[in-house]
């Protein structure tokens, strides 16, 4: 028999903080929020990426795993029974993409970015990364930011500067990214616009 780790303590209140925090990070870009503690999922998915995932998904947001994520049967098992959520074997089907694994993320392209009618039918990737106090510096400019703002985290792609412009050129379509340390998630929106990396 298998055991499923638990979520939440409180499934309502957890759920709500979790969401406010990611809503609040994707109104500042670049600007930490703390998330809500979870019992431990099942390695190698974090706990806030973890509370990410339970305030986000439902039966109707498929979710795409990393490798790393996708060889543990338990986090899709995990996953299925918090949330409802179909396991997307296609990155460019899922409504949200967990990747344990930043320095190896699919190509932006490979996601669901949206179309012309449709913005908002791109997928929201999620990058667990070790921290935000080192890393190549990105200045960020755009709404939700006064004048500007300096961000870093590692690990992360070489590119990711590139990407996150490349990403900004298809603006009003185009993916959202969230970072995620042990604790805190900050949110680096399609609107955004980078220099620096």
């Amino acid at each position: 028999m298998t055991v499923i780790a638990a979520g939440f303590s409180d499934s309502v209140l957890g759920a709500q903080k979790a969401f406010r925090a990611v809503m609040d990070a994707l109104a500042r870009p670049g600007r930490m929020q703390t998330l809500p503690q979870l019992s431990g999922p099942p390695a190698p998915l974090s706990a806030a990426a973890g509370a990410l995932v339970l305030a986000l998904a439902d039966h109707d947001t498929p979710v795409w795993l990393d490798p790393p994520l996708a060889a543990a049967a338990d986090v899709a098992a995990w996953l299925r029974f918090h949330t409802g959520a179909p396991v997307a074997s296609d990155p460019v089907r899922a409504a949200f993409a967990l990747v344990a694994d930043p320095l190896c993320v699919p190509p932006f392209s490979a996601f669901a970015l949206g179309t012309p009618e449709y913005p908002d039918r791109s997928t929201t990737v999620v990058l667990q990364v070790e921290r935000f106090t080192d890393g190549p510096v990105l200045t960020l400019t755009g709404p939700g930011i006064a004048g500007s703002r300096e961000f870093c985290a590692s690990p992360l792609p070489d590119d990711f500067a590139e990407r996150l412009i490349g990403n900004r050129a298809l603006f009003p379509r185009g993916i959202d990214v969230l970072l995620v340390t042990a604790d805190q998630v900050a949110a680096l929106p399609r609107s955004v616009r980078v220099q620096g990396g």
